[in-house]
């Protein structure tokens, strides 16, 4: 029996190392980025039936777990508030250090409000360089203004 979507996350990231899936299988097997289908399968998204499925037959899933993966989850998946992990730390690194910059250079471009993490789309690719290949990410979120009422 499963309690919990964490579970199914487990199951799935144990299957990907057993069979040597990478997570662009899984992006094929759902139908959409790899970016949103990895965060899919770590748990951060609710799938449509036909993709929970198709994940379920990749990762040789129970339909149980196949259900869980259909509801929409409680999202936010770091463990503390201070990440531990050193790539994940240096993500909260940059946005200590650059989070006032892109909050004042978006306000200054757009007015006030956010972007959005739900009207989203990321692309992580590699990118080469003679000093030693860079990771490159394009992040792009629609943005939505703070309503006067």
């Amino acid at each position: 029996m499963i309690t919990d979507r964490q579970q199914v996350t487990e199951m799935i990231v144990s299957a990907k190392v057993r069979k040597h899936i990478k997570w662009a299988d899984a992006a094929a097997a759902i139908g959409e980025s790899k970016e949103w289908s990895t965060a899919a399968c770590l748990g951060q998204m609710a799938l449509t039936k036909n993709q929970a499925e198709a994940v379920g037959k990749l990762f040789d899933l129970s339909d149980e777990a196949i259900a869980w993966l259909q509801i929409a989850p409680y999202k936010g998946s770091l463990p503390t508030a201070v990440p531990t992990d050193p790539l994940i730390y240096r993500w909260y690194e940059l946005v200590n250090v650059y989070g006032t910059t892109l909050k004042e250079l978006i306000h200054e471009e757009f007015g006030d409000g956010i972007m959005s993490a739900i009207d989203f789309s990321m692309d992580l690719s590699r990118e080469p360089d003679p000093k030693g290949d860079r990771v490159k990410v394009v992040m792009s979120g629609k943005f939505l203004p703070y309503k006067t009422y």
